[in-house]
């Protein structure tokens, strides 16, 4: 009985090990989404305008002008950017990115997968990891950005893609990621890059008009990498941001589960310990009823 009761013990200790490490975790995340939260929530209504205003462009732009990021080819090689975490320990977090990635493949690439002609561009390590232990194709230089995330590192995988889709590397670019939401809720999405999808003009709708200056052809030259290149980054913004929410959420829950564990091993350990106790007093009532007898 002994025995039990310090196997029992050690449980409890091991737990009790364990909760204390996800509380820290679940803190150190929350502090980091924090900051995370702050970034994104100040990107994206800069990043969504920016996106908006250059498919209103390419979808009005008529005549002469040359838009190379645009031009429309026939998907025969794509190119797929999934970014995931560079750490485990946020739930499905990585999985449910790469097997959004494995869905776009099989609904929209499954004949280009067959001629090998899809290519990973994974941004995060796991993603890296997933994708190399499977044997994809992929392009290797751009998956350790989370270790100094910057602009600049950002930057460099973008132009990388724009400059092999201007050499017909590939004809298909998209960025699969997860759109913060809340702590508790990330959008996994699909969000096509390049081409740069054009905007469909509802039925009565108006064309949009603008007043170029200096010209339409030098504006859309200069602005357009540049806009581009915010797109990424606030994707891996997005990304960077539901990781540290999805990883709080969970050592909250492995908290939770912990406490829940606890709770039962004391029970058993106090029913063990009373059990001991009962055992112990019977063979005293019985050693003394024998003395007397």
């Amino acid at each position: 009985m002994s025995g039990q009761l310090k196997e029992v013990r050690n449980r409890i200790k091991s737990v009790q090990s364990t909760q204390q490490i996800t509380k820290a975790m679940k803190m150190v995340s929350a502090a980091k989404l924090r900051r995370a939260q702050d970034a994104i929530l100040q990107m994206r209504p800069y990043s969504q305008k920016l996106q908006e205003m250059l498919s209103n462009i390419v979808s009005s732009v008529s005549g002469d002008v040359s838009m190379p990021l645009a031009d429309v080819r026939h998907a025969e090689r794509v190119l797929l950017i999934p970014i995931t975490s560079d750490r485990g320990l946020c739930g499905a977090y990585n999985a449910n990115v790469t097997k959004l990635t494995r869905q776009v493949i099989d609904e929209k690439y499954a004949e280009q997968f067959r001629k090998g002609n899809v290519t990973i561009l994974p941004i995060g390590k796991k993603g890296y990891e997933y994708f190399q232990r499977l044997g994809y194709k992929m392009e290797s230089n751009y998956w350790n950005i989370f270790s100094d995330l910057s602009f600049e590192n950002v930057r460099r995988a973008a132009v990388y893609a724009q400059e092999a889709f201007l050499r017909k590397e590939y004809d298909r670019v998209e960025i699969v990621y997860s759109q913060f939401k809340n702590a508790a809720t990330q959008i996994f999405t699909a969000e096509a890059y390049l081409p740069i999808p054009k905007v469909e003009q509802k039925a009565g709708g108006k064309n949009v008009d603008f007043i170029y200056e200096p010209s339409m052809t030098e504006l859309i030259q200069e602005l357009m990498p540049k806009i581009l290149n915010t797109q990424v980054y606030k994707a891996v913004l997005d990304a960077n941001a539901s990781e540290h929410g999805a990883r709080m959420t969970s050592m909250d829950k492995a908290s939770e589960n912990a406490g829940e564990i606890l709770k039962a091993l004391k029970i058993s350990y106090n029913r063990a310990r009373q059990a001991a106790i009962t055992t112990e007093l019977t063979e005293i009532v019985s050693g003394a009823a024998a003395l007397q007898g």
